[in-house]
């Protein structure tokens, strides 16, 4: 169509959208339809899944759902592994809540997911506790406090601006560290270990980010 009018190239186009022969959206459900991205929650604008940048350690990865288990361990009384399937059919919850890259962008998303407390409820929490230790598929790992899993309703995210997560974004599951750090949430997360080690460092942490990674404080822990 290099030197069709414009006119004829916009018909040709709304042709094809007519007739359903024009490229479709790659967003899913749960259950496999096609989902259409909620851009507008509550009054509240959006930014789109697309609005991310891929940063992450190997790129993005490929998990095989049909053999994939969520992992809970460490300092607990009964550890457990969830399906996806066992995941979805927890209660769920929905929270807009802003990523903050520390390269400097930032997108507001409407996040849904399983709230963390409630998985830890089911495997219960031995005492002395303090640090919920993230562990992901391509080698990840990061920690946050467990008092600020519970003080802060956190969940494990699979469903973004109402579509299930792309591979580039997590899928299957994603942290929503809210006030935190984008390095805090962790994408593709396969293990979570309960853990009486504060000061337990994940990928970025050792390299010298903020441990506690609140947006409000220090980017760098001083040596």
């Amino acid at each position: 169509m290099k030197n069709a009018k414009p006119y004829a190239v916009a018909a040709l186009l709304g042709m094809l959208l007519f007739s359903g022969c024009a490229p479709k959206s790659n967003l899913r459900n749960t259950d496999g339809t096609q989902a259409i991205e909620v851009r507008n929650y509550q009054g509240e604008k959006l930014d789109s899944v697309n609005d991310f940048r891929e940063n992450s350690i190997k790129g993005p990865q490929e998990v095989n759902i049909s053999s994939y288990q969520l992992g809970i361990e460490g300092l607990v009384e009964s550890p457990k592994n969830f399906s996806y399937e066992e995941l979805l059919s927890c209660p769920s919850q929905q929270k807009v809540t802003t990523l903050h890259c520390v390269e400097g962008w930032a997108t507001k998303i409407l996040w849904e997911g399983v709230k963390l407390e409630d998985l830890l409820a089911e495997t219960g929490i031995k005492p002395g506790a303090n640090t919920v230790i993230f562990r992901a598929y391509d080698g990840y790992s990061t920690s946050l406090p467990l008092q600020y899993i519970k003080d802060n309703d956190i969940m494990l995210a699979y469903k973004m601006n109402n579509a299930t997560l792309l591979p580039q974004r997590g899928f299957p599951l994603q942290l929503v560290a809210e006030d935190k750090w984008g390095y805090k949430w962790i994408k593709w997360v396969t293990s979570i270990e309960l853990s009486d080690n504060s000061s337990f460092k994940g990928f970025w942490e050792r390299q010298g980010y903020s441990n506690n990674g609140d947006l409000k404080g220090p980017m760098f822990d001083r040596r």
